[in-house]
């Protein structure tokens, strides 16, 4: 074990998910966050602290104290390919904060969404290296899930390395879970370990897409946004400038000639977008409060005095990826378009506007609400050449060694600084050498000398923003960057954007950062020779950190049957095989496929034989008093059903699905066998391309999490009543 200091500090890093600088009230924003206050109030505050534009490259640099395509992490694990700084492998030359600090004595825990392992090795044989309290990352406990995102209500959890299911309670929600479980953890440390400092990690899926929050969290916001995005837009700027988050001479940026106003949205529509809102909002307050009750337990245990806390209010901007608002909110990932008439129809059926936020639907909110979150910048998550895809506000509390005060600190500083404040505190040289791999230097310097001194001068001289094409360079107060081909509100529509881009004609934008705070005065024709040196800066950085070749991550938006999937093409299951996340499931709703059951079942057997995916988009075989059904749910927008016209009789049968698809997203032809004998068939009109979820899962005998049809959703996890012997799955 290496030398600490002696009382060397405990340490909580908070990160909120998709939540922009424009949002919590503490900043100027219209959403309560008591907790963030609280932490502003006590501690120091940060308003020009970045990040990655993106959840699983923000975390890794976070982790890291490196720069996201560094560690390989240039896009989300489940857009990886295989282009060196874009595999979603973080290697064993840059270890994380959480395996140096194990080294040293600290007990170390993770609760929440971590996202920065392979979405294939996510099952139940791993490998499990990466995964967080595997080797290669060094965490003692981790709980919370693998993937992106997940059900608030019926999360796809992982304990360490066991599949967990929570349970099913109408007051459960996860937020609350992963405090619980984070509250727990520091009492038996208390207990167990008192002597030991510890790291704890807090991560909640909020406020990330779905948007899941008890009715009356929202119903706190009701009314407080029928105003519009564009008029909550001014309202958050003026409040910004009172408070002094942003300064007198700030100029609020336009909205983006592709996004809609609020004027421009039907009457007949406003509700349905306002009521998005609302749920954020209450969602987002909600995570919020569960953070307040983890800081509560360090007061509790009186270890508060000792416990630097980095709250970190969001993962990059707020997210547009809701496009023109949903119900399901994937839609945008796979690129398919839809029509809010189509998405209000669907809603029709579920029970209206007051089913957002519950089980029966993965909403999230307009891209204009993003917008508005991102005040006073341009852009949103999604883009790194402009703030509002990258700033965010960070609090650090520290009592009894950081002073509060007053003034925001208006250092220049990204996530990747993080690690080397840690390190600086805790008077630790960044080690040379760990688990016998040679360690590459850090990215990241350290904020220390912010501590105390609002006007320190700035430690942080260049920092480059790449995502999704999108990118820009900061260097001594100037920012130089291009918004790219894709544009993150209209995902479906950027397809022929991206096949006719060429990164060598991107027009370039420069901002005087010194006096122009929100990136509205492009410089570019007034200072040309400036502009070009700030590319050429770009360009040394992008080949100094592995960003090469410039739009890698927008490689499986036009060739979406390249992502990552298991290398098997025939596969054998039985009725122990639940859990098996989607992104290494066989890909029945994408591919040709061919599943043969053999089954022995009772007379009127019923139940799931087997399902992928979950209430938001799936498929799903089952029986219901005898007879077999066969749902495909494309997205919540669309639900194909067949069912044989009589029941199955009692006995053992072989049931056969076969399906064609002709081309990714299209149609496809479904027929349904029993003991060799056609019963049933069906065409889909359109199929998803990419993937139904982010974390749910392949069942056998049963669909656990979220349930794919709405005709056993009172019934779930609907198990088989029967015995299923096998079930063989090949791809064509």
């Amino acid at each position: 074990m290496n030398h600490l200091p002696q009382g060397a500090p405990n340490i909580v890093i908070i990160l909120m998910d998709d939540v922009g600088f424009g949002l919590p009230d503490t900043f100027g924003g219209p959403i309560h966050t008591p907790t963030l206050t609280r932490l502003a109030n006590e501690g120091i505050s940060y308003n020009e602290f970045h990040t990655t534009s993106i959840c699983s490259p923000t975390r890794a640099s976070l982790m890291t104290g490196r720069n996201h395509h560094h560690v390989d992490s240039g896009t989300i694990a489940e857009r990886a390919v295989n282009w060196d700084g874009y595999t979603g492998v973080i290697p064993r030359s840059t270890a994380t904060v959480a395996r140096v600090l194990g080294y040293y004595g600290y007990n170390t825990a993770a609760f929440g969404k971590w996202h920065n392992t392979p979405a294939v090795e996510t099952t139940a044989m791993g490998p499990f290296t990466l995964w967080p309290t595997g080797d290669g990352i060094g965490f003692d406990y981790f709980y919370g899930f693998l993937g992106g995102e997940t059900s608030q209500w019926e999360p796809r959890l992982v304990e360490n390395l066991n599949p967990i299911e929570p349970p099913r309670d109408e007051h459960y929600h996860l937020s609350s879970d992963l405090a619980d479980k984070a509250i727990a953890w520091m009492d038996k440390h208390a207990a167990y370990a008192p002597d030991k400092p510890f790291l704890l990690y807090w991560a909640p899926g909020a406020s990330h897409g779905p948007h899941h929050i008890f009715k009356e969290w929202a119903d706190k916001y009701q009314g407080k946004f029928d105003q519009g995005w564009d008029v909550l837009r001014q309202e958050t700027f003026e409040r910004q400038k009172k408070m002094g988050w942003i300064p007198s001479n700030a100029v609020l940026t336009p909205r983006d000639k592709t996004m809609e106003g609020w004027d421009s949205i039907p009457a007949s529509q406003k509700r349905f977008q306002a009521r998005l809102m609302e749920v954020f909002a209450g969602f987002t307050e909600h995570a919020d409060a569960q953070a307040g009750r983890v800081i509560d337990e360090l007061d509790r245990l009186g270890i508060r005095n000792n416990t630097i806390i980095f709250y970190v209010f969001g993962d990059n901007g707020s997210s547009a990826e809701g496009q023109h608002g949903t119900i399901s909110e994937l839609l945008a990932q796979n690129g398919i378009p839809t029509t809010i008439d189509e998405q209000l129809a669907a809603l029709d059926k579920l029970g209206g506007v007051d089913v957002l936020g519950g089980p029966k639907v993965d909403n999230m909110y307009h891209a204009g609400w993003a917008w508005a979150g991102d005040t006073p910048f341009k852009g949103t998550k999604l883009m790194g050449s402009y703030f509002g895809g990258t700033r965010n506000p960070l609090v650090i509390d520290w009592p009894g060694h950081i002073k509060h005060d007053s003034h925001p600190r208006a250092q220049f500083h990204h996530v990747n600084d993080i690690v080397p404040t840690i390190y600086d505190i805790l008077h630790i040289t960044p080690p040379q050498v760990v688990d016998g791999f040679k360690q590459e230097p850090l990215d990241g310097v350290s904020m220390v000398s912010t501590f105390n001194d609002p006007n320190a001068s700035d430690n942080k001289h260049t920092q480059y923003f790449d995502n999704n094409g999108s990118r820009g360079i900061y260097h001594d107060g100037w920012f130089a960057g291009t918004f790219g081909p894709f544009i993150p509100w209209e995902a479906a529509a950027s397809a022929p954007r991206i096949k006719a881009w060429d990164a060598n004609k991107d027009v370039w934008e420069l901002y005087d950062l010194s006096n122009d705070y929100s990136q509205a005065n492009d410089l570019a024709t007034k200072n040309p020779q400036k502009l070009a040196e700030m590319k050429a800066l770009f360009l040394e950085e992008a080949k100094k950190n592995k960003v090469f070749p410039i739009g890698a991550d927008l490689w499986l938006r036009i060739h979406p049957a390249d992502r990552v999937a298991p290398p098997y093409s025939h596969w054998k299951f039985n009725a122990y095989t639940t859990r098996m996340p989607e992104f290494a499931a066989p890909g029945l709703g994408r591919q040709s496929n061919r599943v043969v059951v053999d089954l022995d079942a009772g007379s009127n057997a019923s139940g799931v034989l087997y399902a992928l995916g979950g209430i938001s988009g799936g498929l799903t075989l089952f029986m219901d008093k005898g007879r077999l059904v066969y749902e495909y749910n494309m997205m919540e927008v669309e639900r194909t059903s067949v069912r044989s016209s009589s029941a199955i009789g009692a006995g053992k049968h072989e049931i056969t699905v076969d399906t064609n698809i002709a081309r990714p997203g299209g149609k496809a032809d479904v027929v349904l066998t029993v003991d060799g004998k056609e019963v049933a068939r069906t065409t889909v009109k359109r199929t998803v391309p990419v993937a139904f979820t982010a974390t749910e899962t392949f069942d056998v005998g049963t669909d656990l999490g979220s349930p794919v049809s709405l005709e056993y959703f009172d019934r779930r996890p609907f198990s088989f009543d029967g015995k299923i012997l096998n079930v063989d799955v090949s791809l064509k």
